[in-house]
């Protein structure tokens, strides 16, 4: 029994050292959530941006006097834009200290920007194609679809909503439960 106890205290002690220190990679694999929020939702925004801009081009033609209700999905596309900046500052913000950053914390950043980014990218697919469809029907229909174009926007606005939401929550749990689990590289 003795003998047992002293392997195992000596295979335990072997593992936390060898865990002990920070990996130099988790900047950057933290930076790569501060990439991944501004980008993906950038993406998503201009996508939503340029489709809805092209149908309510098209939508002009035929009645001009409808452009400007129309714009709602250009400012709600150019909203989700801003949830990625937002999230990428913050991410951005925790990474004062790169050399005891654990990989806990960087993956947990990681995923905040990922989840930030992918679900602007997709409301600004959905804002995108309801807003050109949308403005164009809208026009056809003499102004009967406008409060079903813009709940329909609003749901899919709400999607970006709940990845900014649950984003912000994994960012700020993230440096204290990755707290204490390594040490620094430099020392």
């Amino acid at each position: 029994f003795r003998r047992h106890t002293r392997c195992s205290l000596a295979m335990a002690f072997s593992a936390s050292t060898v865990l002990a220190v920070c990996a130099p990679q988790s900047y950057f694999i933290a930076s790569l959530g501060v990439a991944a929020a501004i980008v993906f939702a950038n993406l998503g925004a201009a996508y939503g941006t340029a489709k809805a801009g092209a149908g309510i081009a098209t939508m002009g033609i035929m009645r001009g006097d409808m452009v400007m209700r129309s714009l709602i999905p250009v400012v709600m596309a150019g909203v989700l834009g801003i949830y990625g900046l937002i999230t990428a500052v913050i991410i951005n913000g925790k990474l004062d200290k790169p050399d005891t950053l654990s990989a806990y914390t960087a993956y947990a950043l990681l995923g905040a920007g990922l989840c930030v980014g992918m679900s602007s990218a997709a409301a600004g697919y959905a804002i995108g194609i309801v807003g050109d469809i949308g403005a164009r029907c809208n026009a056809l229909a003499n102004g009967k679809l406008f409060v079903g174009m813009i709940l329909i926007l609003i749901f899919a606005e709400a999607l970006g909503l709940y990845g900014l939401i649950v984003g912000l929550v994994v960012t700020a749990s993230s440096v204290e439960h990755g707290a204490g689990l390594c040490t620094s590289y430099l020392s």
